[in-house]
């Protein structure tokens, strides 16, 4: 039992490792509600069940439901996305994104 509390461990470690390498802001926010959750969720299994497999449980299961609640509480953004273009004359411009943004020419 001691290797398995010792792998929960070492694997929250990593996921709040890797939770600062997310490029979006749905996926920073995924990762932050899952390191709160799996704390929360150890806390709870831990007072429930006072031995370790209840604790890893508890924080498995309080890892998936915070990321869960971490994705699905991400504010979505409204309206067209703008992107800023460079004029053939030199001047830069904003305007709502096309296909020129997305491939490379603008």
């Amino acid at each position: 039992m001691k290797r398995f509390g010792v792998a929960a461990v070492v694997a929250t470690l990593a996921a709040s490792l890797l939770a600062g390498c997310a490029s979006s802001e749905q996926q920073q926010r995924a990762g932050t509600g899952a390191l709160l959750g799996a704390g929360a969720g150890a806390l709870v299994g831990q007072a429930a069940g006072r031995n370790t497999k209840s604790t890893v449980v508890g924080a498995a299961a309080g890892a998936l439901l915070g990321a869960a609640v971490g994705t699905a509480t991400t504010p979505q953004r409204r309206g067209e996305e703008m992107c800023r273009y460079r004029a053939p004359d030199g001047r830069i411009y904003t305007a709502p994104c096309d296909e020129r943004y997305y491939n490379g020419n603008y």
